[in-house]
Parts: C-alpha cells; structure tokens; sequence
C-alpha cells in the first residue's frame, strides 16, 4: 500500500501501489469546478496515467493553474495537427507562436492550394469527432535513435535535429490514433478532455483559440494585435533568411562553429533596427509643425528597457541629437506607501508605485524650458532622494522616460500626443523547439530574471519564481493593454538567448529546494534548457542588451 497526502484536501489516504493519479483523483473530495488535468507530484508535474509506487503528495490541477493550461494546451495543438494531418496527408503544419489569446498556426497542404474556410470547417469537424470519441493520447518510451527513425520516415526534419542535438538516451512521444507527434511535456489524457477551443482563418493562417484562463468553458477573448503580428513576422523573416527555422537548427550551427555568426547577426540584426527608430525619432523631432519631444519607452519585466534606452540614446547622439533620459522607477513612493498585494505584500509593479502626478509636473516643467531637479530612488532606504541631478532641455533635445508604466496615458496626458513618441519592447520568441512546440514569449523573461536577479544577489531563484505570477497578472493589467498604442515595437529576444542562458541558469535554478512548490517550474525550466546546446557568454558584446541579465556590460 502506499499513503497519498492530497494537498487540495489536507488529508491522506491509502491505495494500492500501481494506481493511476487519475483514479487517485476521484477518490478525494474537493471542489471541482473543472476537469483534472494534470498534477504536481512531489513538486513535479505529472500526467494523469502516472503509476504510483511510493507514498507522495500530490496537488491535483485544473485548467486555471499555469501546469494545467500547458498541459491542454499542448494537448490541443496534437488535435489540430491530427485534423489537418487526416485531411491533407501530404500538409505540414507549423505552430508559429501565441498570440491573440491563442496560437497563430501555417497549414501548407502539400498541393499548392491556399487554405479555406471550407478547409478549415473540415478540420474542425475532424478534430470534434476525434474529441466525441474521447481518443487516448498514447504515450511511448523509446531510445532517441528509434525515435528519430519514427520521425525521419515522417518527414519531420525538425523534430529530428532536435532529437539528434538534445543529448537525450530515451524520449516519450505521443501517438493519437495512429498518429506521432512529440511535445516536450506531458498531455491530458484523451481527446475527451479538450472541449473548449475554436479554429478560425486568420491573416495567412489559421488561429487555434483556446479557453479564458478564468473561466475555462468560454473561449478567452480575441485581440487583433496588428503590430505585435508585424514583428513576429519580421524576425520570423529574418530567421528564415539565415536558415533557422528551429532549435535543431540554431544546435546544429553551433555544434559546427558558428556559434560566433549567430551572435553577430543576432546583434547587428538588434542594432539595425535601433538605428532605425533613433532616424524616425529624429526625423520627428525636427517635424517643424510638430516636433517630438519625449519618447516614452515601456515594455514588461526584464524586456531591456534601461539597456535599449542607453543604446536608443547613443544612436540619438548620432543623429546630432541631445538626448536627455531618467526613469519612472525615480519617481516611486517611498517603500512605506507602495500599494499592497492581498496577501499583504508590495504590489511593486502597481502604476500607483509611481507618483505620476508628480512625475507630470516635472515633465511639464522640463517641456516648458524649465530646469527640474529629478529624484533618485534609493532601493536600499526604500525612499525617494534628490542628489543634485538636474535636467533641462535644449533647442537639440529629446527626453526619454523609461519605465514598465511610461505608456500609461494616465502618466503624460497634459503633454499633446503630437508631442509623444512611444517605444514598446518586448521578447517575441520568434523560434520555436520544433513545428508544433513554440516557445513562451513569457519563459525568456522569467528566465532573464532569474539570472539577473540571482547574479546580482538581489533575489534566489525560488523567491523571483514566487513572485514570477504577480508579476504576470500585473503585467497583464498596467502593461500590455498599451502594446498596440506604440509607435514603434522592438523585439529584444535573441537568437542564441536560451543557449547562453543555460550556461547561468543550470546552476541557479539547481538551488531550488524539491521541498518547495517553486520546485515544479524550477524543474520544468531546467527540462526546457536541456534542448538547447550551451554557448559561452564570452563573445556576447559588452554593450548587447543580453548584459543588461548576465553582467558584464558597460552599462
């Protein structure tokens, strides 16, 4: 027998060894709004087929926890590739990358023919029988050379090189109905469990929706995200120029010595695009019927806000500009007086961590002529100091405020938006692991942070993975609701960022105790990694955005 303590309940009970986590599950009372998806056992997240021997903890997870969302999510993305794959044998399907509350997906059908709606009424309808007949997603262990071998008579090029650069002796992949595919984590179940989703045409693909993360029997809602699609598309553009459609092809480089050319690139590709909007600044700036004034520079957690601001203002210079530049986080109420989470902690991401109209005033003041004494905020004290550092803007300058909330309307609405030129950065994974496992926009920053946070002995590892969803839900109310206002996006991701990263972050993330519930990303994080092939720092250029999380930088 073996005695599992149910954390949903607080309770234990006994079972036989070999019981199933699902059939565990309906053996406990809880409040189940929502279908078991998936569990953390022991810290670790585990599907529902996982067989028990030992006695364990276990946490059962629903859609609305971030474990089980992965866990749908990947099993959704097998349906639809199972739907087009019945339909068109010859097709290939690419899952490009999250976006508008869903995945933006590229079917070419293997004849030429541009997809339907009919095309994509048919897939649907394939994918809802496959759901009706509540088909198991079959799990398989295999040595990595049988594996490949599986996947080489499928043609999945992709999903070969991954498997040839990953260092790995045995795999799982995943079969539905004949049908093989891999993903880099574990599914639900069965086909039965995914009833909330959609698949409509969508720009020059197809959108897979999937359920609000709030109320998981409503698909989440739908936002166009014009200019984020744009960047994506471009970086995307250039991946396909260098030949890099994946991780197996970013391994493959740099397992044969390139890993040099790609950072250059990588760089060049980041400078030329920095160069470009300091000459639309400037040609803005010297509009004579309206010249641009501030640039605001905004963008979510560890997106490179400070370095691109630094190097944004040595191109300025260029343009014969005099670029002047201070950040929001100087203007924060002092520690005593920030904004509280429920749990009685510091809610530091709140706009109301700003004393924005304070922030105003001396913004009207510097736009005006005037000279201003901006504060320093000391994170030490936790207060707000004025050390003698004073601006004023000259016939030549342009005032750059940096900071997660400088494109809240709130905090500059008495300057005329003719006066306003808005950056928005953030890291769009333009690289995916294979065709069908895209990587989370979400997961480079989180680990840039930890990294950053560790290396500067500000936070541990678990405590900023702690944190890492309050960050998101903040990030989701004051941040991304501006993305599409910008003027300009920037895309920081890096082609060789996970491979550097890994270098630090193995290390780091293995201070993370088992016996902590930061343990399961911890662990899910350093299983991520594992697929890319590590690179040195040492080539990374001292004034790349990448210091601004590995150190060493000029700035």
């Amino acid at each position: 027998m073996v005695r599992i303590f149910c954390l949903n309940t607080g309770s234990s009970k006994e079972f036989q060894e070999g019981v199933t986590l699902g059939e565990i599950a309906g053996e406990f009372e809880f409040d189940k709004p929502y279908d078991i998806l998936a569990a953390k056992v022991n810290n670790v997240a585990q599907g529902l087929r996982f067989k028990v021997y030992h006695s364990l903890d276990v946490e059962f997870l629903d859609y609305r926890t971030y474990t089980g969302r992965n866990f749908y999510c990947r099993s959704l993305c097998f349906l639809l590739y199972k739907g087009v794959k019945d339909l068109f044998p010859d097709s290939r399907l690419t899952i490009r990358r999250p976006i508008s509350k869903g995945y933006y997906c590229v079917v070419d059908k293997g004849d030429g023919s541009t997809l339907s709606e009919a095309d994509v009424d048919a897939v649907r309808a394939r994918m809802m029988e496959i759901v009706d007949r509540d088909i198991q997603f079959r799990r398989h262990e295999a040595r990595v050379e049988d594996a490949i071998k599986t996947f080489s008579a499928l043609g999945a090029s992709d999903k070969v090189k991954l498997l040839q650069t990953c260092g790995d002796v045995y795999v799982t992949y995943y079969t539905l109905d004949g049908t093989a595919d891999y993903y880099y984590d574990e599914l639900v179940p069965s086909a039965g469990y995914l009833k909330t989703w959609s698949v409509n045409i969508f720009r020059e693909g197809i959108l897979l929706r999937v359920p609000d993360r709030h109320h998981p029997e409503d698909l989440a809602p739908f936002f166009g995200q014009p200019k984020t699609f744009e960047v994506f598309r471009e970086t995307h553009r250039w991946n396909g120029i260098m030949g890099l459609g994946h991780v197996g092809d970013v391994n493959e480089a740099i397992l044969s010595g390139k890993a040099s050319d790609l950072i250059q690139i990588a760089e060049a590709l980041q400078e030329k695009k920095i160069v470009q909007i300091a000459e639309e600044i400037e040609r803005r700036r010297r509009d004579p019927d309206n010249p641009v004034r501030l640039v605001l520079i905004t963008g979510p957690t560890s997106s490179g806000k400070s370095t691109f601001c630094k190097r944004l203002s040595i191109q300025l210079k260029a343009c014969g500009l005099h670029p002047l530049s201070f950040s929001t986080d100087d203007y924060f109420v002092n520690r005593l007086d920030t904004p509280r989470l429920p749990d009685g902690s510091f809610d530091f991401d709140n706009f109301d961590t700003v004393d924005h109209d304070y922030l105003q005033k001396d913004l009207m003041k510097l736009l005006a002529g005037e000279e201003v004494e901006v504060p320093e905020f000391n994170f030490v004290t936790g207060l707000r100091e004025f050390n003698g550092k004073t601006l004023k803007l000259g016939d030549s300058s342009v005032l750059l405020v940096e900071g997660i909330h400088a494109l809240n309307p709130r905090l500059s609405y008495k300057v005329p938006a003719k006066d306003k030129f808005k950056v928005f950065i953030n890291t769009i994974t333009s690289i995916s692991l294979d065709s069908h496992n895209c990587i989370p926009t979400s997961d480079n920053r989180l680990l840039r942070r930890i990294v950053r946070d560790f290396l500067k002995g500000a936070f541990t590892a678990r405590e900023t993975i702690a944190n890492w969803p309050n960050v998101r839900r903040s990030e989701v109310r004051w941040i991304y609701p501006f993305q599409e206002e910008a003027d300009v996006l920037f895309n920081s991701a890096y082609l060789t960022e996970f491979a550097v990263l890994r270098t630090h972050a193995e290390r780091i993330l293995a201070t993370v105790p088992r016996n902590c519930k930061e343990y399961s990303e911890a662990n899910r994080l350093l299983k991520f990694l594992h697929y890319f092939v590590p690179v040195s720092d040492k080539e990374i250029p001292m004034n790349s955005l990448m210091r601004g999380f590995i150190g060493g930088g000029n700035y």
